[in-house]
């Protein structure tokens, strides 16, 4: 890099650094040994710009290594990150040790055997195993290397850099489970992987997660951590993964139509205040009827439906196909209600401009890029928010 892009580097780091709690990575990583107890067994994971001192990732793995069976544990670190800067027993306890490349190089930290003689593998373990050549980011060839050397990754990715990480570990045809905010669910270059299940969501979806985080982040929150770090809520947290769960698996219950335009109180609402009748609308420029909320699908609809971005964390593949999706753009359309609201300019899967706007697309699923405009309709002369971005999914078997 850079001496620019250095500095551009460092300024990021800081404004991404959030140190998941144990309690949550302890949560979400039952969901997958719940469901495959020897998921880990034999494996080596990689954490990628985790010093063990400061990231409970490498403090929970190394805890949990004998239980797991793991093979190896790797960590890294991050030279521009905050918490990299401050020297650790790891580091200064070892014959390693280098004060001249403490701050401008990354770290590599090691865990595959009983080294104190205590008869068992934990965090007292782990071994400081020298400097990286560069500053450890996760792009270097040497972070690389280790990347195609584990079999699974595990971390909290810089929300700024997340497609770019997510492309990274995909380009190796690695397991990972990574956390990410909601927005990437809808991403040109995320969507598509979601779409033929090549990666799905983790067991923790759309939460409010507490992270440790740096003193210049505003919060509400007045505690600290063990560390003396400060606490702050994030909203919309995600985990992304590529690694089984009981939940992929576990169907939804739903009612049908008749019974959602009955007993669904949100629904019912929604249909006679905002569309003008009591029934599920249908898109004018896309075969399609759109169903507000996720417990609103119809059990007996055999037709595609669009629903919220939210349904993904509710996606099972044996009950749903994924069609397409579509975010609101340019050009006017209406509902068969008479109302008008935003259509689409389409994307296909391959990232290519389908170039039809208007009243139709005819029958290409879609994939668009998203301008943070969403489709509205009018009501009584005034424009009015109406439909967010969209997944067009279908029943593989009507109930």
């Amino acid at each position: 890099m850079s001496d620019n892009s250095n500095q551009c580097a460092a300024k990021t780091a800081k404004k991404d650094e959030f140190y998941t709690q144990y309690s949550d990575i302890e949560a979400e990583m039952n969901a997958y040994v719940e469901y495959n107890p020897d998921v880990f067994r034999n494996k080596t994971i990689l954490l990628p710009c985790d010093d063990p001192e400061w990231s409970n990732f490498t403090k929970y793995f190394a805890a949990n290594f004998e239980r797991f069976g793991l093979k190896k544990l790797i960590s890294t670190s991050y030279a521009q990150g905050a918490a990299n800067k401050q020297l650790t027993l790891f580091e200064m306890n070892s014959p390693l040790f280098d004060e001249a490349l403490h701050e401008t190089r990354g770290k590599l930290f090691t865990l595959t055997r009983d080294t104190d003689g205590s008869g068992s593998i934990d965090t007292d373990d782990i071994e400081f195993s020298g400097y990286l050549e560069g500053d450890g980011d996760f792009r270097s060839l040497e972070v690389t290397r280790l990347r195609d050397e584990a079999d699974i990754i595990i971390t909290n990715p810089p929300f700024s850099l997340f497609r770019e990480f997510l492309a990274w570990i995909l380009a190796a045809k690695k397991k990972f489970i990574i956390i990410g905010d909601m927005n990437a669910i809808s991403d040109l270059h995320v969507f598509p992987h979601i779409m033929r299940n090549e990666i799905w969501m983790g067991n923790a979806f759309n939460k409010t997660m507490t992270f440790a985080m740096a003193d210049s982040y505003d919060s509400s929150i007045e505690e600290r951590d063990s560390l003396g770090r400060k606490l702050g809520k994030v909203p919309a947290i995600c985990w992304y993964t590529n690694v089984e769960l009981y939940k992929r698996h576990t169907r939804l219950v739903l009612m049908t139509m008749r019974e959602n335009l009955k007993y669904n109180k949100a629904l019912v609402k929604k249909c006679n205040e905002d569309f003008g009748r009591l029934e599920y609308p249908h898109y004018d420029n896309y075969d399609a009827i759109e169903v507000p909320y996720v417990d609103a699908i119809p059990s007996d609809y055999d037709g595609v439906m669009g629903v919220p971005m939210s349904f993904v964390g509710s996606y099972n593949p044996e009950q749903f196909e994924i069609v397409g999706t579509v975010s609101a753009k340019q050009n006017e359309g209406s509902l068969n209600t008479g109302k008008s609201y935003k259509a689409y300019i389409g994307y296909r899967q391959d990232g290519t401009l389908n170039g039809r706007t208007g009243s139709t697309f005819g029958k290409c699923p879609v994939i668009v890029k998203d301008d943070g405009k969403h489709p509205y309709y009018v009501k009584d002369g005034v424009r009015v928010q109406a439909t967010y971005p969209r997944i067009f999914i279908k029943h593989r078997k009507p109930q």
